[in-house]
């Protein structure tokens, strides 16, 4: 599995929670990303530093826009978009099924039997993260990101569009040249943050082949028998086809993924796997430190940069 957001950087590890804590609230807290330690490479996306890059970026955008023939943009409002990145008009934004608190699947029965597998988010108010995606036409999109559909130009009103569009001209400005871009699971990773999800993917599926997790799944799939769903693991039962297809949970889906929650619980599954996790991402993070630490000094000095934009722009 894939962590998709970027989200905070507090680690919280297995061995830092009270002995008295109560097992669900346990689990929960085990099954939010902010929990890995290598979270602590992946910026906090509501920080002050990651709002202040956001806001420099456009600030940049705007010149860029303009110089390749959008005027409008010389009057956009950055307080209306600082915090949202754009989205290509008619495509379907947003819609993941896992959120920042669910790393590992459904862990809490009664919202389960309420939701399903579905995205929890999409009903919640305030919590999933900062503003709506911002839509803009096709032409407009592919100057701001560089990214291209089919048939699409590669320059905008006669003038070629900068690599990653203006707004990735701008991150260069604000942030330096990116990493070399990487494949983890098949998808190329190009971001400033791009190793900590690479590691966190390959620290992942090896702590998967460990003794300890294997009979982890045993354990939840014998509990999932016994109450009447064959699964091998929670990420087979998540994913199960009949449900991927749905926009609304089904009868089924709400019962299955009850009965996967409790028996996440019931066999203190998120805790042994989470403790797999861990142990694996530090030896890990241990030995990639100076890589991890270099991007975390650049990430201190874009911050700096892009809150020396703002007080230019103001």
């Amino acid at each position: 599995m894939l962590p998709l957001a970027l989200t905070g950087l507090l680690a919280l590890s297995a061995c830092q929670l009270a002995d008295d804590d109560d097992p669900a609230d346990k689990a929960h807290r085990l099954n939010s990303m902010k929990s890995f330690p290598l979270h602590d490479y992946i910026p906090d996306p509501s920080s002050d530093g990651a709002k202040a890059i956001l806001k420099a970026q456009w600030i940049l955008t705007k010149p860029c826009m303009v110089k390749l023939g959008f005027p409008g943009f010389a009057t956009l409002d950055v307080k209306a978009v600082e915090s949202t990145y754009p989205v290509r008009q008619g495509a379907l934004a947003g819609g993941g099924r896992s959120g920042e608190d669910d790393f590992y699947g459904v862990d809490d029965p009664e919202r389960a039997a309420e939701h399903g597998y579905h995205d929890r988010h999409d009903e919640d108010t305030g919590e999933a993260g900062t503003s709506q995606p911002q839509e803009y036409p096709a032409a407009q999109y592919a100057a701001l990101t560089g990214s291209f559909s089919p048939g699409d130009s590669h320059s905008a009103h006669g003038h070629a569009i900068p690599e990653g569009g203006c707004m990735g001209e701008a991150m260069r400005k604000i942030y330096g040249p990116a990493p070399k871009a990487t494949k983890v699971n098949g998808v190329k990773l190009s971001g400033y943050y791009s190793l900590a999800f690479q590691l966190w993917y390959e620290s992942h599926k090896e702590a998967r082949k460990e003794h300890a997790w294997k009979k982890a799944d045993r354990e939840w799939s014998s509990c999932m028998k016994e109450k009447g769903f064959r699964y091998p693991n929670p990420d087979e039962a998540s994913t199960d086809t009949d449900w991927l297809r749905t926009g609304k949970p089904s009868a089924k889906e709400k019962k299955t993924a009850a009965a996967d929650a409790r028996c996440k619980l019931d066999t203190g599954y998120i805790d042994t796997v989470h403790g797999i996790d861990s142990r694996v991402q530090k030896a890990s993070i241990a030995q990639h430190k100076k890589a991890l630490d270099d991007l975390q000094a650049a990430y201190d000095r874009s911050v700096g940069k892009a809150r020396k934009i703002i007080a230019d722009a103001s």
